[in-house]
């Protein structure tokens, strides 16, 4: 995450301080653990009747087993239960922007550092 602020030149150490600080107070903040070891934290909130990602990290040695698709797929089924799109940001060059896309996000604004995503919520079938 480091290097893309820093592309941007957005890190600033105690700018990122605070706002994870902040987001460790959100009721919509889990912790990703693996064998006991903190590996992640993904926080997210209502707004406006919808569900937004404030932050979704992993740490790099988890990467591509797999397990950010079980969470993130984990995040928007339940925001499916409750009938809500889903909506995020991703720094412009970042990888994770491919990513949400393969999983149904779609590219809908930005700004001169993020890219904003949504995904509205998944068709649910007529009872038979």
């Amino acid at each position: 995450m480091r290097e893309h602020l820093e592309r941007v030149f957005r890190y600033e150490p105690e700018r990122a301080r605070r706002f994870f600080r902040a987001a460790f107070d959100e009721p919509g903040l889990r912790l990703i653990l693996i064998d006991g070891a903190l590996a992640g934290c993904v926080a997210f909130r209502p707004r406006d009747g919808e569900i937004v990602i404030d932050s979704f990290y992993l740490a790099r040695r988890y990467h591509n087993r797999g397990l950010g698709t079980d969470i993130l797929k984990a995040l928007l089924a339940e925001a499916d239960a409750l009938g809500r799109p889903v909506e995020l940001g991703v720094l412009h060059g970042s990888p994770a922007g491919r990513f949400y896309e393969r999983h149904g996000f779609a590219k809908v604004d930005g700004d001169e550092v993020e890219a904003y995503y949504r995904r509205p919520c998944a068709s649910r079938k007529a009872p038979v």
